[in-house]
């Protein structure tokens, strides 16, 4: 057979070898052999192939998939500026420690240089320092040798020698002609296929590749730290069931994201981040024991930062940012053991906590009880009375804090919630109550951008086989509208999209930027409204569109989702939405210390 093809179905069945399950390709001729070998392959039992038209929602599709699966994914591009609408995921794989592969479909190494269409010397390290690895690999590469490289890159997107996992991305230069010949494909004892050197000569790395196992330390022995010291575990981003075990254990408060996979049990604390200013409780706190990426809130920034806190970071991997800075305090490779009975807590330490977790649950839900009750829309007529509203049809603003909520009571044990960035996610930290037991939410906190929110939920949706819903606001569903695009061909995701929308940016109207002084200047640069007809964008793309009428109508929809890709459209305000968090902060602290 030709090269290219001989070249291409070496590197599927070394993916298929190194467990890679899934692979997003995004149309394009330089990749044209990568394309036609995939094909074959997801035809003949795996990997199982997605087709996507946009790049950046190939890249976050593929995330997502390598997010809420057992193993790494890959995208494939062809070359030029395809490969260049990767670089968002790739950097939040790269934060985020997600297992991605990245195979780019690049010219013979003789055009680069020549002016040669839609080739750069820039694509094999395109991504510099964002990656594990890079492989610049030559058309030339016998396809042994090139399954090999493709076999160690795939290794490295897992993490060796005890290093974080990320993206890797390997860069294959395809030679004329693009398309299959005649020839049967090369069976698998054929000498021609097998080649025990992954690099050939001529093939480089373009980027760092992982030290070699005993280039790191082994893991230290187990910490062990007193009880006493009034301690927190915050879990952040990606902490797991690790960080509730020890709170648990321990006796300790547990104030968990909603990412960290530890929200739920006996200690956790719901508005937990309401409750970091209060004097009683986050002013008494002498140790935090973190696990994961706390990301969230400015209270627990401003915890973590103080000189009477001691710190102790629990990381997983040598290369983890926290493992040899001073600055975050003290680094542990292990889940510290606790010695009972050690300090001089009087046990009313966790307790303390719990109670005002409780009070603090009950006010807020009380604001929220009364905000959607009340809500009322812009448009209406505020004369009309209820049930004519109602009758219609018109969805009624609610706030992100009350959809945030019932969305959090709607997630059952067996679905996956997805959050995006913003409002979203911190919506749901703050109004989710803890779960009986914590459920699976993810979130791309790694650079926490909106970018590809809607495909990294749709990935999640395809890796797992279960109902996932994706929390967004308007902003991200616009910027990443393409992630709902698929062809009738392609495998159908179980997504319900939870669209709020108020309408333009509302998180900057909760920061600094919100206050009065700034008003003239910040619907225009900060609010930028937009006037979208989601509707209609909804019927463009083929995804059935639902508006939520009232909290009544919204607690329905959520219970009864449609199967595959729809959208639950919400109204919100967010010129209210300063006031209403005012008006939270101050039941919370009205309800744990008493009217003043």
């Amino acid at each position: 057979m030709n090269a290219s093809t001989a070249a291409a179905r070496a590197v599927v069945a070394a993916l298929r070898e190194a467990g890679v399950q899934d692979v997003v390709l995004c149309p394009g001729s330089r990749s044209a052999p990568l394309a036609y070998a995939l094909a074959a392959a997801d035809a003949a039992g795996g990997p199982r192939l997605h087709v996507r038209v946009d790049e950046r929602a190939a890249g976050f599709t593929a995330l997502g998939l390598a997010l809420g699966g057992p193993a790494p994914a890959a995208v494939v591009t062809t070359s030029g500026t395809a490969v260049a609408n990767l670089h968002p995921a790739v950097l939040e794989a790269h934060e985020s420690a997600v297992p991605l592969l990245v195979l780019s479909a690049d010219r013979p190494h003789r055009l680069r240089g020549t002016w040669a269409n839609q080739t750069t010397a820039l694509q094999a390290g395109l991504f510099g320092g964002a990656v594990r690895l890079a492989l610049d690999v030559p058309a030339e590469d016998p396809p042994g040798r090139l399954a090999g490289a493709v076999r160690d890159a795939v290794a490295t997107a897992r993490g060796t020698g005890g290093r974080r996992p990320g993206p890797v991305h390997v860069d294959l230069a395809f030679d004329d002609p693009l398309v299959p010949d005649d020839d049967p494909p090369v069976p698998d004892d054929d000498p021609r296929a097998v080649d025990d050197d992954p690099l050939a000569p001529g093939t480089v790395a373009a980027g760092p590749a992982a030290p070699a196992r005993d280039d790191v330390p082994d893991h230290p022995a187990a910490v062990v730290l007193a009880a006493g010291p009034r301690t927190v575990v915050v879990a952040g981003a990606g902490a797991g069931d690790d960080a509730r075990r020890l709170a648990e254990a321990a006796g300790w408060p547990l104030l968990a994201e909603p990412s960290s996979g530890a929200r739920g049990g006996p200690h956790a604390i719901g508005p937990y981040r309401l409750l970091l200013d209060e004097p009683g409780l986050g002013g008494r706190v002498e140790r935090v024991v973190v696990l994961g990426r706390p990301t969230l809130s400015r209270p627990v920034t401003r915890l973590l930062a103080r000189d009477d806190v001691e710190v102790v970071h629990v990381v997983r991997h040598a290369d983890d940012p926290r493992a040899d800075d001073p600055r975050a305090g003290r680094a542990v490779r292990r889940v510290p053991a606790v010695r009972a009975g050690a300090g001089g807590d009087d046990g009313g330490w966790l307790e303390s906590w719990r109670r005002a977790g409780r009070l603090a649950t009950a006010a807020l839900d009380d604001v929220l009880d009364h905000t959607a009750d009340h809500a009322v829309d812009h448009a209406a007529d505020h004369a009309v009375d209820r049930a004519a509203y109602r009758a219609q049809g018109a969805p009624r603003p609610l706030d992100g804090l009350v959809l945030a909520r019932e969305v959090a009571r709607a997630t059952a044990p067996d679905d996956v919630l997805v959050a995006a960035a913003s409002n979203a996610v911190r919506d749901l930290d703050l109004a989710g109550a803890p779960w009986d037991r914590p459920r699976r939410v993810l979130a791309n906190r790694g650079l926490s951008g909106i970018d590809g929110t809607l495909s990294t939920a749709s990935g999640v949706a395809l890796a797992t086989g279960r109902r996932t819903r994706v929390l967004v606001g308007d902003l991200a569903f616009l910027h990443d509208l393409n992630g709902l695009l698929a062809g009738p061909a392609e495998p159908e995701p179980d997504l319900q999209v939870v669209l709020l929308d108020d309408d333009g940016g509302g998180i900057f109207s909760l920061l600094e930027h919100g206050d009065e002084r700034f008003a003239t200047v910040f619907e225009r640069v900060f609010g930028t409204p937009h006037g979208s007809d989601v509707a209609a964008l909804c019927r463009g793309i083929g995804v059935p569109h639902r508006p939520a009428v009232d909290l009544a109508d919204l607690r329905t929809a959520l219970a009864n989702p449609p199967p595959g890709r729809s959208v639950l459209h919400v109204r919100a305000d967010r010129s209210a939405r300063r006031a209403l968090q005012a008006r939270v902060a101050d039941a919370v602290r009205v309800a744990v210390n008493g009217p003043r």
